[in-house]
């Protein structure tokens, strides 16, 4: 079987999931993936170019309890989650000739294999954005970018990661 082709550039914009992927994808992301519930993590959007989520503040998230700051190890693990969620949107883009059930079984094999978070500013809020896309998808490692927002829209924090995918 031939390799798929490296994806350098984002995916055609006028691509669109079926929902049944979009659900399913959904379903992994938010209720298999048990610690995205420990997290909050809750998605907002998700197309083959970049997906969203948002995590609303709790006292379980506390990192600093003078300032109600969120724990940067909740930043750092929620940018490290959609990181993977942009990889799973983006093999699924891949592979659009393929049912959406069989696309979901594709990420059995995904796993981080490096994460840099840059903390830019503390995370006070109600709640906060996460965005992440990917830069390069290959045929076995891919390269995301991601930022969490606070919810005024400031960026209080980046991350760059590197996923296996084969």
């Amino acid at each position: 079987m031939p390799k798929p082709p490296s994806v350098d550039v984002a995916p055609d914009a006028a691509l669109q999931f079926e929902p049944e992927f979009i659900a399913g994808l959904t379903r992994i992301f938010e209720e298999s993936i048990v610690f995205n519930q420990v997290l909050g993590l809750k998605i907002t959007g998700i197309t083959p170019a970049k997906v969203t989520a948002r995590i609303a503040m709790r006292h379980e998230l506390v990192g600093h309890y003078s300032y109600n700051r969120i724990h940067g190890g909740v930043i750092s693990a929620g940018l490290d989650a959609m990181g993977g969620l942009a990889v799973m949107a983006a093999i699924g883009a891949r592979h659009m000739d393929e049912a959406p059930e069989q696309r979901l079984h594709r990420f059995a094999k995904l796993g981080t294999i490096d994460l840099r978070v840059d903390y830019l500013r503390p995370g006070i809020g109600e709640h906060f954005d996460l965005h992440a896309e990917v830069m390069r998808l290959g045929s076995r490692v891919a390269s995301t970018r991601m930022e969490f927002l606070g919810a005024d829209g400031k960026l209080l924090s980046t991350a760059s990661a590197a996923y296996i995918v084969s």
